[in-house]
């Protein structure tokens, strides 16, 4: 696939760094305003609900517990390297910490996928050294209702 187009891989910065770093090691970062309260996703420099500045923003580690809100299955993609996975699920989850978030569920059949099931965070390295976020089903566990998880997951680096 060397020399052609990628259009899965994100655009690192030096503000986004800290979040693909940890999602390297096997966390997922949110930022939350110190003005407002409120956690965000995707990573921003500013708070989408208050607008405060990026000096009011912290990064924070999240549970990794989320609930299905919605989600569609592709079965038809042309850009690299997506057609080489159809079909896959696409969809958006419920972060325990509040903000809601695009993402793929693996692991799962279609036809078992429900609204509100309880999903928990797993990474896929996309391209060497790339990870990015993707749910699972969580078996063991109730959906989240907005309250944080002592639950970890392991990092990528361990699972190799």
């Amino acid at each position: 696939m060397s020399g052609s187009a990628r259009y899965d891989l994100p655009e690192t910065d030096d503000f986004t760094r800290p979040y693909w770093d940890a999602a390297a090691q096997g966390r997922l970062l949110l930022r939350r305003c110190g003005d407002c309260g409120r956690a965000h996703h995707y990573p921003r420099e500013f708070c989408p609900h208050c607008w405060a500045g990026e000096d009011r923003g912290t990064w924070e580690t999240a549970s990794g517990r989320a609930a299905l809100y919605t989600w569609s299955v592709i079965h038809r993609n042309d850009l690299p390297p997506f057609a080489a996975r159809v079909p896959y699920t696409a969809a958006v989850v419920d972060l325990a910490e509040g903000p809601r978030m695009m993402t793929e569920v693996v692991d799962c059949d279609a036809a078992d996928l429900r609204i509100g099931m309880p999903l928990t965070v797993t990474f896929r390295e996309t391209a060497d050294g790339v990870w990015v976020a993707v749910f699972r089903p969580d078996t063991q566990s109730r959906p989240p209702q907005g309250q944080s998880s002592s639950r970890t997951q392991d990092p990528p680096a361990a699972r190799r």
